[in-house]
């Protein structure tokens, strides 16, 4: 009897024992990953410089000014940026990396973007708009990776607001205090003043690039139930961040160690120290900022869920996405099996962007990279599919195939191809036309003689200069960017029928 009683407490016992043995295992290879990384960041990374240290008290927080309107939203940040050139002033001017630094008033990065006037929220008014528009840049960008398409709406006679995200725009410092809940607030609050000018009968667009694309359809999908919030009629989409890798969950915990006081630690804040002379990205990136990101995929997942479960996706307005389909920074299966999976109507359209498919090329190309285009050409699906392609092996002549959700097939041609040197686009290159001058490839791309980020080419051993040599290997703006202004006139045009009737 003893026995049996015995071996009944022991089989009790054995998984709140097996319970015990993980947390202890999973408590040990937590505090490896923290020390592990705490080390490297110590020992490895560069030295920090004040952009990296110093923080301005006067940027956005939702919880102390969620009250704000947009006019109360520009005047903090017009503060904002007052007090970063105070902070400025008083650093040491005869540091080498300040000379050559996005933060030297006198140096060729400003003297490339004028003072970097599109660091800060802009709008393009127009006198008799069409409609209105709100846009929002990625993560670590500025209002700037949103100019072109701004550009291209506003010329079709469109008011177009593009706002600065809190924790953009002045130090990478800001990276490390943002929320997802700062730039919710933030989204609602430019959204309210823009639906506020968008006289009935008028159409709103809402649209974002990386993460300001994940921002715009957690609008959208939190307008379907929340009826304060003006539902857009139409989302743009820009290589938007609809999932990101697994592991970025890790960076909940990565930098536990900087909330010790010791200066050696505040290394720990970063996934990367870079050279800040990029006028309108920081080249740095902040523990913080993949936590955010993460945190901000995750809300937008759940949310696509519940909108499938409820029906809420038939209330979605249209959507029409520009992708790479090699993205290494949010991938391009997310957008294709998250989102448009679960779009209906041809109203949706997604354009992904192929490698260069020259046969000279094939032999230094990643295999596997025609996998997503070939299983969306070839299965079910509810939405339009274009494809830009070389038209055939043999040329670099583009043509755009139009896949739609009946299995008919179009051809799009065009007058573009692919430059001699590219392979791809890259997540970094959709939003910027191929003439931009600070991001442009085209020969001549830049201003006031200083050549534009976007055409630099050089080669050299590892170490002979700051930036890494893959940094210049990896285009920074869309050859191909003519198409994208081309989908935007035929929706506005569209779009202006529609609503006159």
């Amino acid at each position: 009897m003893n026995s049996w009683r015995n071996a009944a407490f022991n089989a009790a016992r054995w998984p709140w024992r097996v319970f015990r043995r993980l947390s202890k295992y999973a408590i040990v290879i937590l505090l490896s990953v923290v020390f592990g990384f705490t080390l490297y960041a110590v020992l490895a990374l560069p030295d920090l410089k004040p952009w990296h240290t110093e923080v301005l008290d006067e940027e956005f927080s939702a919880l102390r000014d969620g009250n704000l309107d947009f006019d109360g939203y520009l005047k903090l940040e017009a503060r904002l940026f007052d007090a970063m050139r105070l902070r400025v002033a008083a650093w040491d001017h005869s540091d080498e990396a300040y000379v050559y630094s996005r933060y030297n008033a006198d140096g060729n990065v400003n003297r490339l973007v004028e003072g970097a006037a599109y660091n800060r929220s802009f709008r393009l008014a127009a006198d008799t708009p069409i409609g209105q528009a709100l846009l929002l840049h990625g993560l670590s960008d500025s209002p700037y990776s949103m100019k072109a398409l701004a550009d291209s709406l506003h010329t079709r006679g469109f008011e177009v607001t593009v706002l600065r995200l809190p924790g953009h725009g002045t130090f990478p410092s800001a990276m490390t205090q943002m929320t997802l809940a700062d730039w919710t607030a933030a989204v609602r609050l430019a959204a309210r003043d823009v639906a506020s000018r968008t006289p009935p009968g008028r159409p709103f667009y809402l649209g974002g690039y990386s993460t300001g694309g994940t921002l715009a359809l957690q609008y959208a999908l939190d307008a379907l139930d929340d009826g304060s919030l003006r539902k857009p009629d139409r989302i743009l989409l820009v290589s938007p961040a609809i999932e990101v890798p697994d592991v970025a969950v890790i960076a909940n915990v990565l930098d536990l160690l900087s909330s010790v006081p010791l200066p050696v630690l505040q290394k720990v804040h970063w996934q990367e120290i870079g050279v800040e002379y990029d006028p309108y990205k920081f080249n740095s990136f902040a523990i913080n900022a993949t936590r955010q990101v993460s945190r901000a995929t995750r809300k937008l997942q759940a949310s696509l869920v519940r909108a499938m479960k409820s029906g809420g996706m038939e209330r979605m307005p249209p959507i029409i996405t520009w992708q790479s389909v090699v993205d290494s920074t949010v991938g391009a299966s997310g957008v294709a099996d998250v989102l448009y999976a679960n779009l209906h109507g041809p109203a949706n359209r997604l354009v992904l962007f192929d490698v260069n498919r020259r046969r000279a090329l094939g032999s230094i190309q990643r295999p596997g990279t025609s996998g997503l285009i070939e299983r969306l050409s070839q299965g079910k699906r509810s939405y339009m599919l274009d494809v830009v392609v070389n038209r055939s092996e043999q040329t670099d002549d583009v043509s755009v195939r139009q896949l739609a959700p009946d299995g008919g097939i179009g051809v799009r041609e065009t007058s573009l191809h692919w430059p001699e040197t590219l392979v791809s686009l890259s997540h970094v290159a959709m939003p910027f036309p191929p003439d931009d001058p600070v991001y442009g490839l085209n020969p001549g791309s830049g201003r006031n003689g200083i050549p534009s980020i976007g055409s630099w080419l050089y080669r050299g051993e590892n170490g002979a200069v700051t930036i890494s040599l893959g940094s210049l290997t990896r285009p920074r703006s869309n050859p191909f960017w003519q198409l994208v202004d081309e989908d935007i006139a035929a929706l506005v045009e569209a779009d202006r029928s529609g609503f006159a009737h």
